[in-house]
């Protein structure tokens, strides 16, 4: 399988220079070959070529007085513009006809873009030297902060900067599967916004808020950034350090979704989730809550890792009622409002907290065998029959109560 590794880059001056150039170059030729295409679509004619564009956007235009700069990069880099325009192209039709998500058509970049790449493959000769720093053709020896070793040779290296004016390399490596020691523990997992997850087995793991702990922070250096005036250099200044904030938020909500993702998957032989409609919940008063929690980007670590590791992942149907059935009973109990976090089954007698027994109902939806003990939040006494009357020490005949199975 194919993994991406991410190292922090570090250029210096001119590298930043020659870097910038070649982010400019790509969006260009990019940008032209769109053009060409889109105008050849209102005009009724065929779409051009990958092939016939490389030649004429590329080959041809080197030659010409307008676009001469375009020899100043690497030639591999504006081919693989091309190949971009070509995915974007593949995956909007693939969602027209339901092979995948829809997409919006491919639209034209900008240099105000608030993420700027650029990809070198093999052909373009780039490699890692002796003392760890990275080769990049016509850019120079670049230094780089490993975090860890690759697994293997990378096929291609990708320079990103993000908004926040930072430089990234991420390498695509193919890795063998490492299957872990095998577990006899399963879980079921119940996202929501009070509680981050909420685990077959009881435990619940709180949200961190990492949005809005973080809000005050961001609406100081959003203030700072609409009083700048347009175009000046303290304006970009500012435009920087809100980028670095909010980068500062993804971070942490990133490192958490890989700690949390990471010990589910090594200490569960299986792992079973919830499909979430995520977009409808983005256009309700909860947006704000939805976005900071980041379900989709856990749930996909949680996919990856589990094939990475040899664990067996399982994805349920959004429209299971899983907070409607009572896990002790299987009796469907109906549909509650959001405010009912505890609920007694009319069936049983047994007292649920919500997030608990969704769980379990998730684990068991995907065929795992999981204890809904951790469901109950406390034993409640039921009316003996008739059969079961006990007696006291007085001889007093009485019913008892006998705790609910």
């Amino acid at each position: 399988m194919q993994l991406r590794y991410s190292f922090r880059l570090y250029p210096n001056g001119p590298q930043r220079d020659a870097l910038a150039q070649a982010f400019g170059c790509a969006r260009v030729v990019f940008n032209d070959a769109l053009r060409a295409r889109e105008s050849a679509r209102a005009t009724g004619e065929a779409f051009p070529r990958t092939g016939d564009l490389s030649k004429r956007l590329i080959t041809e235009a080197k030659k010409s007085e307008e676009r001469a700069w375009l020899g100043e990069v690497s030639a591999v880099v504006l081919q693989q513009s091309l190949r971009d325009l070509d995915t974007a192209y593949r995956n909007f039709f693939d969602g027209l006809t339901g092979k995948r998500p829809r997409m919006g058509a491919p639209r034209f970049k900008s240099r105000k873009d608030n993420r700027q790449a650029v990809r070198f493959t093999a052909n373009a000769r780039w490699k890692i030297t002796v003392s760890g720093d990275l080769f990049l053709p016509k850019i120079g020896d670049v230094r780089v902060t490993w975090s860890r070793t690759l697994p293997s040779v990378p096929s291609s290296v990708t320079v990103i900067k993000d908004a926040a004016g930072r430089y990234f390399a991420s390498f695509v490596v193919e890795t063998e599967p490492v299957t872990l020691p095998e577990t006899e523990s399963v879980v079921g997992i119940d996202l929501g916004l009070g509680h981050f997850a909420v685990l077959s087995d009881g435990t619940k793991i709180d949200a961190p808020r990492f949005l809005r702990r973080a809000e005050k922070k961001l609406k100081k250096a959003q203030r700072n950034l609409s009083r700048k005036a347009k175009g000046s250099s303290n304006r970009d200044k500012a435009r920087i350090k809100f980028a670095r904030a909010h980068a500062q938020v993804t971070d942490a909500r990133r490192e958490f979704h890989h700690q949390l993702s990471t010990r589910l998957i090594r200490d569960n032989q299986a792992v079973a989730v919830e499909d979430l409609a995520v977009k409808g919940l983005t256009r309700t008063r909860l947006a704000k809550s939805v976005h900071d929690a980041g379900w989709s980007a856990f749930v996909a670590m949680l996919e990856y890792k589990a094939a990475q590791y040899g664990r067996t992942f399982h994805r349920i149907g959004r429209f299971e009622p899983t907070s409607q059935v009572c896990c002790v009973c299987g009796v469907k109990d109906g549909p509650k409002p959001l405010h009912v976090r505890v609920w007694e089954c009319g069936a049983c007698g047994a007292v649920l907290d919500r997030d608990i027994n969704a769980a379990v109902n998730v684990a068991r939806a995907a065929g795992l065998a999981v204890s809904a003990c951790g469901a109950r939040v406390r034993p409640v006494l039921v009316p003996a029959q008739r059969v079961e009357a006990g007696t006291h020490r007085d001889g007093q005949p009485t019913v008892v109560g006998i705790t609910s199975l």
